[in-house]
């Protein structure tokens, strides 16, 4: 009896320890889960790791390391070279901020708003993973500016390469992949918790804007997710927090008082269903903090972004820049981001500043075709030093100048002396050579002979080793805009649409045609059944006297070259289908006046 009691008492204690080892286990795994759980959808990351910035508009904002050290990066840091209002610097002396700061304050903003949902609505599982993606993508949306930021893609590369289907948010996700291909970001994302296929994915969707109301594609995130896509850059309502940030910063910086607060939509915005889909919602009650938002874009856009002084610089520099496309290949940089990393709007400088110019005048630059100068020369030169080909494309250049002189000087009346120029080679950094013909002389006896110099200059461009001079005329453009020899704005008028394409159509309908080929006759007709497609509900007769204005441009009207011309025309749907001239006033070098 007594040992049965001993081992009922022995199999009770087994029990016992076995209970209490199993609940512990039981405990410690109920305690892993929710600390994973808490990792996963907690955004309170370690003040430690955090970053500080000093920003003037937001003041002490936080970055994780993570985007410190894409900021890091040769491919962001360039946007410290990218003005964030292009060339309006040149007429409001305080618009020289950049797409840098602009950039890490989108990002900020970002951050803030995705605390602010996570906060309010914990049921929208924003995850870690979420919070670090949106921010890089807000962080990234614009590295794929080019010089002048919106000049470059919104006119330069039109005019270039028309048929083109580049845009600069093409090129920001050739940045952001190019960024993480050279400087091994891909172990610094894993180290930090992010899935690289499905996140890069992700990224790359948020800085492509997403999608408007249709049936859901986007791979990076599911459906229940879609209100993430609204935070970058927001295709449904133009409210994102990249708008936030500029107008705030465009303001601060032009000296334009700034009507909109951006922190007050910040606490106000939930996440709702709407049409089966969530979608980032704001209470009724901040309705007028919207349209504070919306009329202050107005008043950047009229007062400064679409300034007559600033679009006639924006055309000049456009110009400047396809002209000096030819002998630089600027456009050809697009195509290469490890180039693109150094096209920056120091572009303008490279075009400006001729080389030599303390103790030289420089007579002008072309860019050498190297493959018919050593053609020239008669031997390869593959496998040499740039150093070595320098030295070699500069004796024989040298040589052949002396000729061009020479030629020049039997037919002139003005003779010139070869020994009084010199020839330099350099290679620019878009992997062109470039040959600059100096003249050692003063500017005094250089103006004494200037038309002769250009003329025999001129001749010899048109080698066949030498591409043209349109660097010289480039620069030439540039010296214009610097030293405000600029066109002067006469007026602005809105044309009557429809009998102006009455008119026009009656003009086309009367053009000989039987002289163009079968190519030509097929755009011809194309280009005429557009304009009899088109319909216009204002009849054609004098411009109306309330219609013309002294150069401010009317609301939601969106001109070539706008700062943000993304998301400009959502202000006035209507402006877009408005026809204007303008007329500016241009002196030429004989003084005589033509107007364009």
């Amino acid at each position: 009896m007594f040992e049965d009691t001993t081992d009922v008492e022995d199999i009770h204690c087994d029990m016992k320890r076995l209970y209490k080892k199993h609940e512990e286990k039981r405990k410690t795994k109920i305690t892993e889960d929710f600390q994973n759980v808490i990792r996963k959808y907690s955004l309170d990351f370690s003040k430690d790791t955090m970053k500080i910035f000093n920003d003037p508009i937001h003041g002490q904002i936080e970055l994780h390391p993570l985007l410190v050290k894409m900021i890091d990066t040769p491919q962001f840091q360039r946007l410290r070279h990218i003005k964030q209002l292009g060339t309006k610097y040149l007429v409001f002396p305080g618009a020289t901020h950049t797409c840098f700061e602009h950039s890490i304050g989108v990002a900020y903003l970002a951050g803030c708003l995705l605390r602010s949902l996570h906060d309010n609505q914990p049921e929208l599982n924003i995850t870690k993973q979420d919070f670090l993606c949106v921010q890089i993508a807000a962080l990234c949306h614009d590295m794929g500016h080019g010089p002048f930021s919106h000049l470059f893609d919104g006119m330069f590369i039109p005019e270039v390469q028309p048929n083109s289907p580049w845009e600069h948010e093409k090129a920001s996700v050739d940045m952001f992949h190019c960024m993480i291909k050279k400087n091994g970001l891909r172990k610094e994302m894993e180290k930090y918790g992010l899935n690289l296929y499905e996140d890069i994915i992700f990224i790359k969707e948020l800085i492509l804007k997403g999608q408007k109301d249709a049936k859901w594609s986007m791979k990076g995130r599911t459906e229940d997710k879609s209100f993430l896509y609204e935070i970058v850059a927001n295709k449904l309502n133009g409210i994102d927090v990249d708008k936030w940030d500029y107008l705030a910063r465009d303001c601060h910086y032009l000296g334009i008082p700034n009507g909109f607060d951006h922190e007050r939509l910040l606490k106000s915005a939930r996440v709702c269903d709407v049409k089966k889909r969530k979608h980032i919602c704001f209470r009724d009650k901040v309705a007028e903090n919207v349209y504070d938002m919306f009329h202050t874009r107005y008043t950047l856009h009229r007062q400064a972004l679409q300034h007559k002084i600033g679009y006639i610089i924006d055309v000049k520099i456009k110009d400047a820049l396809v002209l000096a496309d030819g002998p630089l290949k600027i456009s050809n940089a697009i195509d290469d981001m490890l180039e693109y990393t150094e096209l920056t709007d120091h572009i303008f400088d490279q075009i400006l500043n001729k080389p030599n110019t303390r103790l030289k005048k420089c007579v002008g630059e072309a860019r050498l075709d190297a493959d018919k100068l050593e053609e020239l020369l008669r031997i390869s030169l593959e496998g040499q030093s740039d150093e070595a080909k320098k030295t070699l494309y500069e004796e024989t250049l040298s040589e052949n100048w002396m000729t061009a002189v020479n030629d020049y000087n039997t037919s002139a009346s003005t003779q010139l002396n070869g020994s009084d120029f010199e020839i330099c080679v350099s290679k620019h950094k878009i992997h062109n050579w470039v040959v600059s013909v100096n003249f050692n002389m003063s500017d005094q006896d250089y103006q004494k002979v200037q038309k002769n110099i250009e003329e025999c200059f001129q001749t010899w461009c048109e080698k066949d080793f030498i591409d043209s001079d349109n660097l010289s005329t480039a620069r030439s453009i540039l010296e214009d805009v610097v030293n405000r020899r600029l066109p002067k704005f006469v007026g602005e008028a809105r044309l009557k649409e429809d009998e102006l394409k009455k008119m026009l159509t009656e003009h086309w309908k009367t053009m000989e045609t039987e002289n163009l080929n079968e190519n030509d006759k097929d755009i011809f007709e194309k280009m005429l059944a557009s304009l009899k497609d088109h319909s216009g509900d204002i009849e054609w007769g004098d411009v109306q006297s309330g219609d013309v204005q002294s150069g401010d441009v009317q609301s939601g009207d969106v001109q070539s070259g706008d700062a943000h011309s993304s998301d400009a025309q959502s202000s006035d749907s209507k402006s877009g289908d408005v026809f204007k001239t303008k007329v500016y006033q241009v002196k030429d070098p004989n003084r005589r006046t033509r107007h364009r």
